[in-house]
Protein backbone atom coordinates (compact mmCIF):
# COMPACT_ATOMS: atom_id res chain seq x y z
CA UNK A 1 0.00 0.00 0.00
CA UNK A 2 1.32 3.34 -1.03
CA UNK A 3 0.69 6.29 0.80
CA UNK A 4 1.42 10.37 1.28
CA UNK A 5 1.98 11.58 4.56
CA UNK A 6 1.94 14.82 5.76
CA UNK A 7 2.85 17.04 9.04
CA UNK A 8 0.40 16.52 11.62
CA UNK A 9 0.08 18.12 15.01
CA UNK A 10 -3.45 16.68 15.48
CA UNK A 11 -3.80 20.34 17.65
CA UNK A 12 -1.19 19.64 20.32
CA UNK A 13 -3.46 16.28 21.39
CA UNK A 14 -2.17 14.22 24.12
CA UNK A 15 -4.35 11.26 25.83
CA UNK A 16 -3.79 8.87 29.00
CA UNK A 17 -4.70 5.97 30.97
CA UNK A 18 -6.45 6.65 34.42
CA UNK A 19 -6.36 4.40 36.88
CA UNK A 20 -9.56 2.68 37.78
CA UNK A 21 -10.87 -1.02 39.04
CA UNK A 22 -11.80 -2.14 36.63
CA UNK A 23 -10.61 -0.11 34.22
CA UNK A 24 -11.90 2.70 32.24
CA UNK A 25 -10.53 5.38 29.65
CA UNK A 26 -11.49 9.26 29.52
CA UNK A 27 -10.53 12.03 27.06
CA UNK A 28 -10.61 15.52 27.70
CA UNK A 29 -10.80 17.61 24.69
CA UNK A 30 -10.89 21.65 23.94
CA UNK A 31 -10.92 23.53 21.07
CA UNK A 32 -7.59 23.32 20.48
CA UNK A 33 -6.78 20.25 22.25
CA UNK A 34 -8.13 17.32 24.19
CA UNK A 35 -6.90 14.69 26.80
CA UNK A 36 -7.77 11.12 25.95
CA UNK A 37 -8.36 8.34 28.25
CA UNK A 38 -9.51 4.63 27.80
CA UNK A 39 -12.27 3.61 29.85
CA UNK A 40 -12.93 -0.25 29.53
CA UNK A 41 -15.10 -0.77 32.95
CA UNK A 42 -15.24 -4.62 32.42
CA UNK A 43 -12.89 -6.11 31.15
CA UNK A 44 -8.39 -6.73 31.75
CA UNK A 45 -6.64 -3.39 32.62
CA UNK A 46 -5.57 -1.79 28.78
CA UNK A 47 -1.42 -1.83 28.41
CA UNK A 48 0.31 0.64 28.35
CA UNK A 49 0.59 2.22 24.40
CA UNK A 50 3.20 5.37 24.24
CA UNK A 51 6.13 6.87 24.50
CA UNK A 52 6.14 8.70 28.22
CA UNK A 53 4.86 6.30 31.28
CA UNK A 54 4.61 7.97 34.37
CA UNK A 55 3.23 6.22 37.77
CA UNK A 56 -0.23 7.41 39.19
CA UNK A 57 -0.72 6.84 43.35
CA UNK A 58 -3.10 4.83 44.15
CA UNK A 59 -5.98 6.86 45.57
CA UNK A 60 -7.26 3.83 47.78
CA UNK A 61 -6.82 0.52 48.54
CA UNK A 62 -9.35 -1.26 46.00
CA UNK A 63 -8.13 0.38 43.00
CA UNK A 64 -4.95 -0.59 41.82
CA UNK A 65 -1.72 2.03 40.22
CA UNK A 66 -1.81 2.22 36.54
CA UNK A 67 0.01 3.75 33.68
CA UNK A 68 -0.33 7.04 32.63
CA UNK A 69 1.21 7.42 29.24
CA UNK A 70 1.16 9.88 26.35
CA UNK A 71 -0.03 8.20 23.15
CA UNK A 72 -2.40 10.36 20.79
CA UNK A 73 -0.60 10.30 17.56
CA UNK A 74 1.74 12.76 16.60
CA UNK A 75 3.59 12.09 13.20
CA UNK A 76 6.36 13.99 10.93
CA UNK A 77 7.97 13.05 8.07
CA UNK A 78 10.34 15.04 5.06
CA UNK A 79 9.54 12.35 2.50
CA UNK A 80 6.69 12.37 0.57
CA UNK A 81 5.67 8.57 0.20
CA UNK A 82 6.50 5.61 2.15
CA UNK A 83 5.10 2.08 1.15
CA UNK A 84 3.45 0.00 4.20
CA UNK A 85 2.30 -3.81 3.77
CA UNK A 86 1.08 -5.88 6.12
CA UNK A 87 0.94 -9.43 4.77
CA UNK A 88 -1.25 -11.11 7.72
CA UNK A 89 2.08 -12.45 9.21
CA UNK A 90 4.04 -11.57 12.42
CA UNK A 91 5.64 -8.70 10.63
CA UNK A 92 4.82 -5.10 9.05
CA UNK A 93 7.56 -3.79 6.37
CA UNK A 94 8.04 -0.18 5.68
CA UNK A 95 9.56 1.71 2.86
CA UNK A 96 11.13 5.22 2.34
CA UNK A 97 12.10 6.74 -0.46
CA UNK A 98 16.02 7.61 0.13
CA UNK A 99 15.95 9.73 -3.46
CA UNK A 100 18.99 9.50 -5.33
CA UNK A 101 21.44 10.12 -3.00
CA UNK A 102 24.28 8.00 -2.46
CA UNK A 103 23.01 7.05 1.34
CA UNK A 104 25.25 3.94 3.56
CA UNK A 105 23.75 2.67 6.38
CA UNK A 106 26.08 4.29 8.80
CA UNK A 107 23.80 7.43 7.57
CA UNK A 108 20.79 5.62 8.93
CA UNK A 109 19.07 5.74 12.75
CA UNK A 110 16.00 3.93 13.49
CA UNK A 111 14.85 4.39 16.79
CA UNK A 112 12.09 2.21 17.57
CA UNK A 113 9.67 1.43 20.90
CA UNK A 114 6.79 -0.34 21.54
CA UNK A 115 4.50 2.37 20.06
CA UNK A 116 7.13 4.93 18.62
CA UNK A 117 9.05 4.81 15.52
CA UNK A 118 12.14 7.45 14.40
CA UNK A 119 13.91 7.48 11.33
CA UNK A 120 16.82 9.71 10.88
CA UNK A 121 19.27 10.60 8.07
CA UNK A 122 22.46 12.03 8.22
CA UNK A 123 22.75 14.21 5.41
CA UNK A 124 25.33 17.41 4.16
CA UNK A 125 26.46 17.64 7.87
CA UNK A 126 23.06 17.62 9.28
CA UNK A 127 20.45 15.32 10.96
CA UNK A 128 17.49 15.20 8.61
CA UNK A 129 14.27 13.80 10.19
CA UNK A 130 12.84 10.98 7.51
CA UNK A 131 9.99 9.74 9.79
CA UNK A 132 8.89 10.31 13.44
CA UNK A 133 5.88 9.01 14.60
CA UNK A 134 4.55 8.75 18.96
CA UNK A 135 1.84 6.39 17.77
CA UNK A 136 1.98 3.19 15.58
CA UNK A 137 -1.46 1.61 14.97
CA UNK A 138 -0.07 -1.47 17.09
CA UNK A 139 2.50 -2.51 19.22
CA UNK A 140 5.81 -3.80 18.48
CA UNK A 141 8.83 -5.81 19.85
CA UNK A 142 11.16 -3.11 19.34
CA UNK A 143 14.53 -5.69 19.52
CA UNK A 144 13.33 -7.41 16.47
CA UNK A 145 13.19 -4.21 14.61
CA UNK A 146 15.24 -4.99 11.59
CA UNK A 147 16.41 -2.36 8.83
CA UNK A 148 18.49 -2.18 5.68
CA UNK A 149 18.82 -0.11 2.55
CA UNK A 150 17.85 -1.95 -1.06
CA UNK A 151 18.68 0.24 -4.02
CA UNK A 152 17.47 3.83 -2.91
CA UNK A 153 14.76 2.56 -0.45
CA UNK A 154 14.90 2.24 3.09
CA UNK A 155 13.41 -1.09 4.45
CA UNK A 156 12.41 -1.55 7.81
CA UNK A 157 10.46 -4.52 9.16
CA UNK A 158 9.08 -4.22 12.24
CA UNK A 159 7.74 -7.22 14.41
CA UNK A 160 4.11 -6.89 16.04
CA UNK A 161 3.23 -8.18 19.32
CA UNK A 162 -0.03 -9.10 18.23
CA UNK A 163 0.46 -11.18 15.08
CA UNK A 164 -3.66 -11.08 14.67
CA UNK A 165 -3.88 -7.83 14.33
CA UNK A 166 -3.90 -6.43 10.91
CA UNK A 167 -2.36 -2.83 10.44
CA UNK A 168 -4.29 -0.92 8.18
CA UNK A 169 -1.06 1.58 8.01
CA UNK A 170 1.86 1.98 10.01
CA UNK A 171 0.54 5.13 12.05
CA UNK A 172 -3.04 5.22 14.36
CA UNK A 173 -4.60 8.02 12.67
CA UNK A 174 -8.92 8.63 11.96
CA UNK A 175 -8.31 6.49 8.30
CA UNK A 176 -7.03 3.53 10.02
CA UNK A 177 -8.92 3.42 12.56
CA UNK A 178 -11.37 3.49 10.94
CA UNK A 179 -10.26 0.65 8.56
CA UNK A 180 -9.01 -1.39 11.11
CA UNK A 181 -11.15 -1.16 13.86
CA UNK A 182 -14.28 -3.19 11.55
CA UNK A 183 -12.21 -6.26 12.33
CA UNK A 184 -12.83 -5.70 15.89
CA UNK A 185 -16.05 -4.45 16.52
CA UNK A 186 -17.22 -7.17 13.92
CA UNK A 187 -20.59 -5.03 13.41
CA UNK A 188 -21.24 -4.40 17.30
CA UNK A 189 -23.32 -1.03 17.41
CA UNK A 190 -21.65 1.77 19.46
CA UNK A 191 -23.92 4.20 21.65
CA UNK A 192 -22.83 7.91 22.51
CA UNK A 193 -23.90 8.89 25.77
CA UNK A 194 -23.28 11.85 27.79
CA UNK A 195 -25.21 15.41 28.66
CA UNK A 196 -25.12 16.93 25.59
CA UNK A 197 -28.03 15.89 22.88
CA UNK A 198 -26.18 17.62 20.35
CA UNK A 199 -22.40 16.88 20.76
CA UNK A 200 -23.61 13.10 20.99
CA UNK A 201 -25.22 13.30 17.59
CA UNK A 202 -22.15 15.67 16.16
CA UNK A 203 -19.60 12.81 16.96
CA UNK A 204 -22.02 9.87 15.96
CA UNK A 205 -22.11 11.56 12.38
CA UNK A 206 -18.79 11.86 12.36
CA UNK A 207 -18.17 7.64 13.60
CA UNK A 208 -21.22 6.36 11.17
CA UNK A 209 -19.38 8.50 8.20
CA UNK A 210 -15.86 6.90 9.10
CA UNK A 211 -17.25 3.43 9.24
CA UNK A 212 -19.92 2.68 7.21
CA UNK A 213 -22.14 2.32 9.98
CA UNK A 214 -26.32 3.68 9.98
CA UNK A 215 -26.77 7.04 12.28
CA UNK A 216 -29.77 7.36 14.54
CA UNK A 217 -30.92 9.66 16.90
CA UNK A 218 -32.89 8.63 19.79
CA UNK A 219 -34.34 12.73 20.08
CA UNK A 220 -35.34 11.94 16.13
CA UNK A 221 -36.90 8.78 17.02
CA UNK A 222 -39.28 9.75 19.80
CA UNK A 223 -40.10 13.36 18.39
CA UNK A 224 -41.14 11.80 15.20
CA UNK A 225 -42.93 9.14 17.23
CA UNK A 226 -44.89 11.63 19.76
CA UNK A 227 -45.15 14.85 16.94
CA UNK A 228 -43.42 16.71 19.16
CA UNK A 229 -40.52 18.19 20.70
CA UNK A 230 -38.81 16.61 23.97
CA UNK A 231 -38.86 19.41 25.73
CA UNK A 232 -42.35 20.07 24.95
CA UNK A 233 -42.87 16.20 26.06
CA UNK A 234 -40.69 16.63 28.75
CA UNK A 235 -42.72 19.50 30.24
CA UNK A 236 -46.21 17.95 29.30
CA UNK A 237 -45.53 14.40 30.79
CA UNK A 238 -42.03 14.69 32.75
CA UNK A 239 -38.27 13.32 32.52
CA UNK A 240 -38.66 10.44 33.60
CA UNK A 241 -41.63 9.76 30.62
CA UNK A 242 -39.19 10.66 28.02
CA UNK A 243 -36.90 8.41 29.68
CA UNK A 244 -39.08 5.47 29.78
CA UNK A 245 -39.56 6.00 26.19
CA UNK A 246 -36.08 5.88 24.64
CA UNK A 247 -35.55 2.81 27.12
CA UNK A 248 -37.74 0.86 25.00
CA UNK A 249 -36.00 2.41 22.16
CA UNK A 250 -32.89 1.33 23.40
CA UNK A 251 -34.19 -2.39 23.86
CA UNK A 252 -35.55 -2.43 20.38
CA UNK A 253 -32.03 -1.08 18.86
CA UNK A 254 -30.22 -3.74 21.00
CA UNK A 255 -30.60 -6.69 17.85
CA UNK A 256 -29.26 -3.91 15.72
CA UNK A 257 -25.73 -4.18 13.86
CA UNK A 258 -23.59 -1.36 12.57
CA UNK A 259 -25.39 1.45 13.90
CA UNK A 260 -24.12 4.56 15.63
CA UNK A 261 -27.06 5.56 18.14
CA UNK A 262 -26.81 9.10 19.54
CA UNK A 263 -28.62 9.69 22.84
CA UNK A 264 -30.45 12.05 24.63
CA UNK A 265 -28.56 14.05 26.73
CA UNK A 266 -29.85 16.29 29.87
CA UNK A 267 -32.29 15.47 32.20
CA UNK A 268 -34.51 13.77 29.75
CA UNK A 269 -31.46 10.61 28.61
CA UNK A 270 -32.39 7.52 29.93
CA UNK A 271 -28.33 6.39 30.34
CA UNK A 272 -27.76 9.42 33.05
CA UNK A 273 -30.15 6.69 35.16
CA UNK A 274 -28.30 3.47 35.90
CA UNK A 275 -31.01 1.29 36.19
CA UNK A 276 -32.10 2.35 31.95
CA UNK A 277 -28.34 0.64 31.28
CA UNK A 278 -29.66 -3.24 30.35
CA UNK A 279 -30.00 -2.88 26.57
CA UNK A 280 -26.60 -0.28 26.45
CA UNK A 281 -24.51 -3.21 27.50
CA UNK A 282 -25.61 -4.83 24.18
CA UNK A 283 -23.28 -2.25 22.38
CA UNK A 284 -20.07 -0.76 23.15
CA UNK A 285 -20.58 2.38 24.89
CA UNK A 286 -18.72 5.70 24.94
CA UNK A 287 -19.45 8.88 27.67
CA UNK A 288 -18.80 12.29 26.00
CA UNK A 289 -18.22 14.23 29.23
CA UNK A 290 -18.41 17.81 29.36
CA UNK A 291 -15.79 19.20 32.39
CA UNK A 292 -14.79 22.55 33.76
CA UNK A 293 -11.39 21.37 34.62
CA UNK A 294 -8.84 23.84 33.14
CA UNK A 295 -5.63 21.69 33.65
CA UNK A 296 -4.71 17.87 33.21
CA UNK A 297 -4.37 16.94 36.97
CA UNK A 298 -7.57 18.33 37.79
CA UNK A 299 -9.50 16.46 34.76
CA UNK A 300 -7.60 13.31 36.06
CA UNK A 301 -9.08 13.36 39.30
CA UNK A 302 -12.79 14.53 38.40
CA UNK A 303 -12.54 11.43 36.00
CA UNK A 304 -11.63 9.29 39.03
CA UNK A 305 -14.27 10.36 40.50
CA UNK A 306 -16.67 10.65 38.10
CA UNK A 307 -16.23 6.80 37.57
CA UNK A 308 -16.65 5.46 41.10
CA UNK A 309 -19.99 7.14 41.37
CA UNK A 310 -21.93 3.93 40.49
CA UNK A 311 -25.56 5.92 41.06
CA UNK A 312 -24.92 7.57 37.94
CA UNK A 313 -25.59 5.93 34.90
CA UNK A 314 -22.84 7.60 32.55
CA UNK A 315 -20.45 5.87 35.05
CA UNK A 316 -21.39 2.36 33.39
CA UNK A 317 -19.65 3.38 29.77
CA UNK A 318 -17.03 1.63 28.74
CA UNK A 319 -14.96 4.76 27.31
CA UNK A 320 -15.24 8.18 28.54
CA UNK A 321 -14.37 11.16 26.57
CA UNK A 322 -14.14 14.44 28.83
CA UNK A 323 -14.55 17.67 27.05
CA UNK A 324 -13.24 20.80 28.39
CA UNK A 325 -15.40 23.22 25.78
CA UNK A 326 -16.80 22.08 22.74
CA UNK A 327 -16.00 23.25 18.85
CA UNK A 328 -17.60 20.99 16.23
CA UNK A 329 -14.72 22.05 14.21
CA UNK A 330 -12.73 19.56 15.79
CA UNK A 331 -15.75 16.80 15.83
CA UNK A 332 -13.59 14.57 13.73
CA UNK A 333 -10.53 14.63 16.96
CA UNK A 334 -12.85 13.57 19.18
CA UNK A 335 -14.28 10.46 17.31
CA UNK A 336 -11.19 9.60 16.44
CA UNK A 337 -10.24 9.45 20.50
CA UNK A 338 -13.09 7.20 20.80
CA UNK A 339 -11.91 5.31 18.58
CA UNK A 340 -8.63 4.57 19.40
CA UNK A 341 -9.73 4.22 23.17
CA UNK A 342 -12.20 1.49 22.02
CA UNK A 343 -9.44 -0.46 19.94
CA UNK A 344 -7.23 -0.77 23.02
CA UNK A 345 -10.64 -1.90 25.05
CA UNK A 346 -11.08 -4.42 23.00
CA UNK A 347 -7.40 -5.31 22.08
CA UNK A 348 -7.53 -5.79 26.33
CA UNK A 349 -10.24 -8.61 26.00
CA UNK A 350 -10.21 -10.26 22.36
CA UNK A 351 -13.48 -12.05 23.44
CA UNK A 352 -15.68 -8.29 24.33
CA UNK A 353 -17.36 -8.44 21.11
CA UNK A 354 -18.09 -12.16 21.32
CA UNK A 355 -19.64 -11.62 24.99
CA UNK A 356 -21.32 -8.55 23.47
CA UNK A 357 -23.31 -10.86 20.62
CA UNK A 358 -23.82 -13.46 23.85
CA UNK A 359 -25.37 -10.97 25.77
CA UNK A 360 -27.97 -9.93 23.29
CA UNK A 361 -28.55 -13.66 22.08
CA UNK A 362 -29.79 -13.84 25.41
CA UNK A 363 -31.90 -11.01 25.97
CA UNK A 364 -29.89 -8.71 27.41
CA UNK A 365 -31.10 -9.35 30.70
CA UNK A 366 -28.81 -7.15 32.76
CA UNK A 367 -26.16 -9.42 34.03
CA UNK A 368 -23.75 -7.88 31.92
CA UNK A 369 -20.59 -8.45 32.03
CA UNK A 370 -21.21 -11.83 34.36
CA UNK A 371 -23.69 -13.62 31.68
CA UNK A 372 -25.86 -16.26 33.38
CA UNK A 373 -26.60 -19.68 32.09
CA UNK A 374 -29.52 -19.63 30.06
CA UNK A 375 -32.95 -19.72 31.97
CA UNK A 376 -31.45 -17.42 34.57
CA UNK A 377 -34.34 -14.67 36.14
CA UNK A 378 -33.18 -11.39 36.41
CA UNK A 379 -36.34 -11.41 38.59
CA UNK A 380 -35.05 -14.09 40.95
CA UNK A 381 -34.25 -12.93 44.59
CA UNK A 382 -30.69 -11.67 45.51
CA UNK A 383 -30.44 -9.78 41.70
CA UNK A 384 -29.91 -6.34 41.87
CA UNK A 385 -32.98 -4.29 40.04
CA UNK A 386 -30.65 -1.59 38.79
CA UNK A 387 -30.49 -2.59 35.46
Amino acid sequence: MTSSMATSSAAAALSFLVPYNPIKTCNVYSPKSFLAFSNPKFSTPIPPTALIIRRLASCNSRIPTRPLCSSLPTVFTNTTDYEFNDSGSSEVELRLDLGNEDISSKDISVDANESSLSIRMQQYGSLQTLMETSALYGKIKPTETIWYIDDDQLVINLKKQDPELKWPDIVESWESLTTGIKQLLKGTSIYLVGESTEINQTIARELAVGLGYTPLCTMELLETYVKESIDSWASREGSDNVAESESAIFESLSSHARAVIATLGEKHGAARRANKWRHLFSGFTVWLSQSEATDEDTAKEEARMQMQDDLQGYSNAEVVVKLAGWDPTYSKKVAQAALSALKQLILSDKNLTGKKSLYVRLGCRGDWPDIKPPGWDPSSPGVSSAL
